[in-house]
């Protein structure tokens, strides 16, 4: 089938695409908790870990235990999103947040703050699959990777709404352990500010249509054509339904026998969602997201110096998502991608440098000048990369790659993989840091970076402008093709 260029050649009518835009920002709720209550941790860890008597081992695995809950969601969403219908489980993710925010902040010890992280990771690991695959099948092909690109924008909202929050709270109390109102400490309260965004998801998620495509699923065929119409600006959503239905192939939930194949029991796209997914962890963000508070105090900054340094990390991170939004669309995923691996292989080596001239240890080190900005320096440009290509980019692929019959299921499986090994890279950073030292953990994200590059240009295809309809397994092996000659 031919590419289609813009809205009108793809059947739909440019102005429909507000109420598109309207939906998919209710739906990105989703992301804002997934950033608000995966990146909440940051400022609390070093004072909850005082009030607990935790270790390291203990401290580290308290931050990336919630991460094992996000692997559990991610993958079961797949699966109750095509039985229960998407607006059902986003519903399921809000309630699991509000829980998860009031019982972390309230958490007596430190195994009911254990069950509060996992209950909150499931909610987020829930969200993380619904809205990208909600957001993609409700927008347009014209403008479905920047509506795409929402999910990651407003991780990054919450992210910056987190940390900004998180500050103002320690400031306030004059430090996170310290007691804030109601002799709550100020890190009971970065928990609990969660419960607010967490109830509006709750309502907004019962204000959206559900997803046509799901509608289709379930034979409600007279509703799919009305959420065509007034959302996607389908000229012939009747047309578009017999469209739809021939890609789903047959009328029950994704299942394991959609995505099996010759390689390793799984079909070829599978795997390579797989290895994206872990790609985008395995470079280190959430080095950066969870642990950036305690490690710039681990270098010798001030509370309140790395507190204000994580925020400015969480505004360029929001300001170069909105960047890549305006250009995913033009540029395509593959150059954005591409472009994005060899930045961030150039800034992790440059932060792996500064590292690599580190005095003292234990809790007595420093960065001698100019080897502190120069960290800096390096961390950020790292998160302008990360940000401009493979925070959003990643999202929108896995949630657009797949053939219709096997998406929920594949996008469950990847995302569950990006949980994985998010959990994998949380966990170790704070034990490898004081057995290998930041130079040489920096160094391997910059091995990951170097190589998610040359995954790129050879397994990755390019999905600009393509129908989700028109997904399929050859398409992606010829466009692949043809970008890597």
């Amino acid at each position: 089938m031919a590419e289609t260029t813009d809205g009108a050649a793809a059947g739909t009518s440019p102005g429909h695409h507000g109420k598109a835009v309207g939906i998919s920002v209710a739906a990105a709720v989703g992301g804002f908790l997934f950033g608000f209550d995966s990146s909440v941790i940051n400022g609390a860890v070093d004072a909850l870990s005082d009030h607990f008597r935790l270790d390291a081992f203990l401290s580290g695995f308290v931050v990336s235990i919630a991460l094992l809950g996000c692997a559990v969601g991610a993958w079961y969403a797949g699966r109750l999103a095509d039985g229960w219908g998407r607006r059902r489980v986003m519903l399921l993710g809000s309630g699991m947040f509000v829980i998860s925010s009031a019982g972390s902040a309230l958490a007596f010890s430190v195994p009911d703050l254990l069950l509060w992280r996992v209950i909150g990771g499931l909610g987020i690991g829930i969200a993380s699959v619904i809205a990208p695959a909600y957001i993609s099948e409700v927008a347009p092909a014209s403008g479905r990777g920047a509506l795409g690109s929402l999910q990651q924008l407003a991780i990054t909202i919450g992210q910056l709404v987190v940390l900004s929050s998180n500050k103002g709270l320690a400031g306030a109390a004059g430090g996170a352990a310290n007691d804030l109102w109601w002799g709550l400490p100020a890190w009971r309260w970065m928990f609990l500010v969660g419960v607010l965004p967490a109830a509006v998801y709750g309502v907004l998620a019962l204000l959206i249509p559900e997803s046509p495509r799901y509608l289709v699923l379930t034979g409600r065929d007279d509703r799919a054509a009305s959420v065509l119409a007034r959302v996607s600006g389908e000229r012939d959503p009747r047309a578009k339904i017999t469209e739809i239905r021939a890609t789903l192939r047959k009328q029950h939930r994704s299942s394991f026998a959609d995505i099996r194949g010759a390689r390793f029991g799984l079909h070829p796209l599978v795997w390579v969602g797989i290895v994206m997914a872990a790609f985008q962890q395995l470079v280190g963000i959430n080095a950066i997201f969870y642990y950036s508070t305690t490690l710039w105090k681990s270098v010798g900054f001030s509370e309140s110096d790395s507190f204000t340094t994580s925020v400015i990390t969480a505004v360029i991170n929001v300001v170069m998502t909105v960047v890549a939004m305006l250009f995913i669309d033009r540029a395509g995923r593959r150059r954005l991608l591409s472009i994005g691996s060899v930045g961030m292989f150039c800034a992790l080596a440059l932060t792996a440098l500064a590292f690599s001239h580190q005095r003292g240890s234990g809790n007595d080190v420093s960065l001698p000048s100019p080897y502190g900005p120069l960290a800096l320096v390096g961390a950020n440009a790292f998160v302008v990369f990360f940000a401009l290509s493979w925070g959003p980019i990643m999202w929108v692929m896995l949630a657009e790659m797949f053939p219709n019959r096997m998406r929920a299921m594949a996008l469950a499986i990847g995302t569950a993989s990006n949980w994985i090994f998010n959990f994998l890279v949380t966990f170790s950073f704070e034990p490898m840091t004081r057995k290998v030292g930041l130079t040489w953990l920096y160094g391997a994200f910059a091995t990951f970076a170097l190589l998610s590059f040359l995954f790129v240009r050879a397994k990755l295809p390019e999905t600009k402008r393509l129908e989700l309809e028109e997904m399929t397994g050859e398409t992606h092996r010829r466009r692949s093709r043809n970008a890597s000659s």
